[in-house]
């Protein structure tokens, strides 16, 4: 805490620290963590170069599950730094990982790290946010990186979880990245390139009537600033990947609060920050 006189604000996490692993190439997830973090909450990041899923079992059982190299590294970093809590920060590590996969990752990277620090995945943090927002039938958004497979499984993740979605949208990139290949998109550049102004009317046009709520999974994905703008003029709740995490953490680790700007689920009215 500041409690001498002049002294400057130093983002120390004296309330809780998150670790959060990301894509090593990635710079939106801290980028949006930071901008929204409440005050006394700090994140420290170790960057993942591997491949979707994170983790693979044997026989793709989710029980024996082999950690990526660096996940397995930034696990054993993360014992040493006193956290709170840990989230495997990407959105396609849990749709292609299969049924099981994140629970069982979550059960090996609590057998690294210290007693009482909570882990958690991106994908449970969606779901875990869209139980609390009361959403049935999310509008599924999803990354212009993101191949036809890994959207494909995006839906079958929400649907095998209890979600009806109500339409799914494959962001436009733009016509100077529709020659580009999906999976060359953010190798060339577009991550750091992102139109939030495009995304913001490509979702504003496409949410269908009966959704009662809109999810934009990845956590690559800038789109945070635009949650609450699109949640006053779609009349629904909006969750973000980076917004659902954080959501997650604070409850996971009973940091109460509430941040504003980025939407209902971190607001004074949304569904609340105390511990489950």
């Amino acid at each position: 805490m500041n409690n001498v006189s002049g002294m400057s604000r130093d983002n120390w996490g004296w309330r809780a620290r998150f670790g959060l692993f990301i894509v090593a190439s990635e710079a939106v997830p801290e980028a949006e963590w930071w901008a929204m973090l409440p005050a006394g909450v700090s994140v420290h990041t170790s960057r993942v170069d591997a491949g979707a899923p994170w983790a693979v079992g044997q026989g793709h059982n989710p029980r024996n599950l082999t950690l990526a190299d660096d996940l397995q590294r930034g696990a054993g970093q993360f014992a040493a730094m006193r956290l709170n809590a840990v989230v495997v920060g990407h959105s396609s590590s849990s749709f292609l990982g299969g049924p099981g996969w994140d629970d069982a990752v979550v059960n090996v990277l609590q057998s690294i790290l210290p007693a009482g620090v909570s882990v958690t995945t991106n994908g449970l943090d969606c779901l875990a946010a869209l139980r609390a927002c009361g959403i049935e039938r999310p509008f599924l958004v999803f990354p212009p990186w993101f191949n036809a497979t890994v959207v494909e499984a995006g839906v079958e993740y929400f649907v095998s979880h209890g979600s009806s979605p109500a339409g799914a949208l494959s962001v436009d990139p733009g016509r100077q990245w529709r020659d580009v290949p999906s999976g060359q998109l953010y190798a060339q550049g577009m991550g750091f390139e992102q139109d939030v102004e495009s995304l913001y009317r490509q979702i504003r046009s496409h949410c269908p009537k009966d959704a009662d709520g809109v999810l934009i999974a990845g956590t690559g994905f800038r789109c945070v600033g635009i949650a609450g703008v699109l949640e006053d003029d779609l009349s629904r709740p909006v969750i973000t990947a980076n917004q659902a995490s954080l959501w997650h953490s604070l409850r996971l680790t009973g940091v109460s609060g509430s941040v504003t700007g980025y939407g209902r689920l971190l607001s004074a009215d949304g569904p609340g920050l105390a511990s489950h």
